[in-house]
C-alpha cells in the first residue's frame, strides 16, 4: 500500500515522524505482519538494509538465516527486521522404496509420470473444433485428488502389465517447505531486510550485520548486498576514485597556470583543511558520511582552492616586482583578505539553506550542506595562516636546492678548466 502525503507546506510532521507514530499501531494488528517504510532515495522501493545470504545447501541456509534473524533483531537501530525465507508452505514428501519397486518391476520414472499426470495434469493431445484448438488434459477429478490419502490409490504398471498400488512402492508424509527458492548469482539465497531507526546510519547497520554473519553463519555461506545497501558500497568506492581524480585534474591545471610543480602543492594545502572542517561539522551535527556528504567533499576541492590561488598568484606578482618572500606574503594577505572573505561568505550563505534542511525532502540533503559550510569556513580561517607558511618553506627549499645545483655546476666547470 503506497501512501502519498499532502504537500510539505500543508503538514507539520515529516515522513519519518509519521512512520514512527504508525509503527507501534501496525504491530498490534493480529494476523498480519505490517510495517511502514520510507522509500530510499536510491535503489528503488524497499527497506534500506538488504543483506543477502547464499549457501548451496538449503538446510545450512535455513539454519544460518534463522540465527542471523535472531541476532539482527537484537541490534539497536534496526527496525522491521524480516526475511523472505519462509518455511511455511504445506507439501507432501514421497519416499520411494527402490528395492521393493525393483522386485515389482516398476521404474521410478513411471511413478513420477503417473503422479504428474493424475495430480498435476498432463497434456495428452489436441483437437480442433469450429476453427478452435483444444487441449486434451489427463487428470483426476478434483474430488478424487482432494486429500493426501488419495495419492495412495494411484496405480502403476509393473512387470507383465500388472497394476500395482502406489502405497506398495512409496510412503507419503505431510510436511512444510519453503514458500519459494530464491537464487542470487545462481546460488540459493535468502534476503534479510530491515529499516533504520533515527540516528542509525546504513553503514553502521551493514558493519553490524557483517560482524554477526562472521560469527553465526555456517561454513560455505557467503554474503552480498542489494538495493540501497549495494549502492552505498559501490558509490563509496567510486567517489573515492572521483575524489582522487579531481585532485589530479586540479593539480594539472594549477601546474600549467603557475608553470611550476611546487606552487600547486601550496594551493592544494587548503583541501585537507576543508575535509577536516567538513568531518568536524558532520560530527558536531551528528550526521553521517553518506553519498551527499561525499559529494560535498568533492565540491570542496574546487571551492576552497580559490582562496589559495588568490594568495599564491598575487604573491608571485609581488615577487616579480622585487619584493622579498615574507614582505610579499604579508602584502598579499592584506590585499587579498577582502575578496577571500567575500567569496567565502557568499559560498557559505548559498549552502546554509541546504544545511538547515528547509523544504520537502531536504532532510536527506543536509549532510551536503554541512560538508560545504564546515569545509569552507574551516579552510578560510586557516588558509590565511597555513598557505603563507607553506609558501615560505617551499620557496626557501627551492632557493637552497638552486644554490646546491649552482655550486655543483660551478665545481664541475672548474674541474673541467683544470
Amino acid at each position: 500500500i503506497f501512501v502519498r502525503f499532502v504537500d510539505w507546506s500543508e503538514r507539520k510532521r515529516s515522513a519519518q515522524q509519521i512512520i514512527e507514530v504508525l509503527r507501534p499501531q501496525l504491530s498490534q494488528i493480529s494476523g498480519v505482519q505490517a510495517f511502514a517504510n520510507n522509500p530510499p532515495a536510491f535503489g528503488g522501493f524497499g527497506s534500506a538494509v538488504q543483506f543477502i545470504i547464499r549457501n548451496p545447501n538449503f538446510d545450512s541456509l535455513f539454519v544460518g538465516m534463522d540465527a542471523m534473524l535472531k541476532r539482527a533483531r537484537q541490534v539497536r537501530g534496526l527496525t522491521n527486521v524480516d526475511t523472505d525465507l519462509r518455511v511455511n508452505k504445506p507439501e507432501l514428501a514421497v519416499s520411494y522404496e527402490r528395492d521393493r519397486a525393483e522386485d515389482l518391476g516398476v521404474p521410478v520414472r513411471d511413478v513420477a509420470s503417473t503422479m504428474q499426470a493424475m495430480l498435476g495434469g498432463q497434456r495428452a493431445s489436441t483437437f480442433t473444433r469450429n476453427n478452435k484448438l483444444y487441449y486434451v488434459m489427463v487428470q483426476l477429478s478434483p474430488e478424487e485428488r482432494a486429500t493426501p490419502t488419495d495419492m495412495s490409490g494411484l496405480a502403476v504398471r509393473g512387470r507383465n502389465g500388472e497394476l500395482i498400488k502406489l502405497e506398495q512402492l512409496a510412503s507419503v508424509k505431510e510436511g512444510v517447505g519453503p514458500r519459494q527458492l530464491n537464487h542470487y548469482m545462481r546460488v540459493r539465497s535468502a534476503n534479510l531486510s530491515a529499516g533504520l531507526a533515527a540516528g542509525f546510519t546504513l553503514g553502521e547497520a551493514l558493519d553490524s550485520l557483517e560482524r554477526i554473519a562472521a560469527e553465526v553463519l555456517p561454513s560455505g555461506s557467503t554474503i552480498a548486498l542489494g538495493g540501497e545497501s549495494r549502492e552505498l558500497r559501490e558509490s563509496g568506492t567510486s567517489l573515492y576514485f572521483a575524489f582522487a581524480l579531481a585532485l589530479i585534474f586540479v593539480f594539472m591545471v594549477l601546474a600549467s597556470q603557475f608553470e611550476s610543480l611546487v606552487h600547486p602543492f601550496t594551493v592544494l594545502m587548503a583541501v585537507p583543511l576543508a575535509v577536516t572542517g567538513a568531518l568536524f561539522t558532520l560530527f558536531i551535527a551528528k550526521s553521517s558520511i553518506n553519498l551527499y556528504s561525499q559529494i560535498g567533499m568533492i565540491l570542496l576541492i574546487g571551492l576552497v582552492t580559490k582562496n589559495s590561488i588568490l594568495l599564491v598568484e598575487y604573491t608571485n606578482q609581488l615577487r616579480e616586482k622585487g619584493m622579498e618572500v615574507v614582505e610579499a606574503l604579508l602584502e598579499a594577505g592584506r590585499i587579498r583578505l577582502r575578496p577571500i572573505l567575500m567569496t567565502s561568505v557568499a559560498t557559505i550563505m548559498g549552502a546554509v539553506p541546504i544545511a538547515l534542511g528547509l523544504g520537502a525532502g531536504s532532510v536527506s540533503r543536509r549532510p551536503l550542506g554541512y560538508a560545504i559550510v564546515g569545509g569552507v569556513l574551516f579552510s578560510t580561517a586557516l588558509t590565511l595562516f597555513l598557505v603563507p607558511v607553506v609558501y615560505s618553506l617551499m620557496e626557501g627549499l627551492r632557493v637552497r636546492i638552486g644554490r646546491v645545483r649552482h655550486g655543483a655546476a660551478a665545481a664541475t666547470h672548474a674541474m673541467g678548466a683544470e
